[in-house]
């Protein structure tokens, strides 16, 4: 099971990710507290090694995607926006696509993506990921057993409840970011918990 973890801002978090064998971190290039300008997340990128990378992107011209995924090294893009599979698909860089899980979710939506991942993520109105809640795992098992594609999922995972949403959906990936923070900050013993938990949760593929 692959481990992301989102939100990176710093190189002694990155690093802390890698070292404690987590497999992605993931910039946010979109507007978010999270956000990180494309010369810092180079630089972290060009130091880290040994670890794979992701830029997080919510409707962002197909140009500044592919011109920041060239400099940042990016192993994949993240979409988190309403993105059209057709623009999945002239992105040159293997994308995970997320699609938000909530009331009027459309079943059909995963299947419709020519894309390496599907990423699973909490439904709240006005926000597009990074919203720290957790989406009703029970819920939306129908679901994940009708996405073929790789699945990653996101939302509210913390060290304490990954082993559940892991058994609950056998995810082929995870993704965190607020679920190992304090005060707004990447947290290293949270990290080092949460990838603890995540390699030890039985259900993942």
């Amino acid at each position: 099971m692959i481990i992301k973890v989102c939100g990176i801002t710093s190189l002694s978090a990155a690093e802390a990710v890698r070292d404690y064998g987590a497999d992605l971190i993931g910039f946010v290039f979109a507007k978010s507290i999270r956000r990180i300008e494309i010369q810092a997340a180079e630089q972290i990128a060009c130091e880290v090694k040994g670890i794979g990378k992701v830029g997080v992107f919510v409707d962002a011209p197909l140009s500044e995607v592919q011109d920041t995924a060239k400099r940042c090294k990016l192993d994949f893009v993240q979409l988190h926006g309403n993105e059209s599979p057709e623009y999945c698909r002239l992105v040159k860089v293997p994308v995970i696509k997320a699609v938000r899980v909530g009331t009027n979710f459309d079943s059909a939506l995963p299947s419709a993506y020519n894309v390496e991942w599907i990423l699973f993520d909490s439904f709240v109105p006005g926000q597009q990921g990074g919203t720290g809640i957790a989406f009703d795992w029970q819920q939306a098992k129908v679901l994940r057993q009708q996405v073929k594609t790789p699945l990653f999922v996101a939302g509210g995972l913390t060290a304490e409840n990954v082993e559940e949403a892991v058994q609950i959906l056998s995810p082929e990936g995870i993704d965190v970011s607020g679920g190992v923070e304090t005060d707004g900050r990447k947290d290293v013993e949270k990290i080092r918990q949460f990838i603890m938990a995540a390699r030890k949760a039985k259900g993942g593929r």
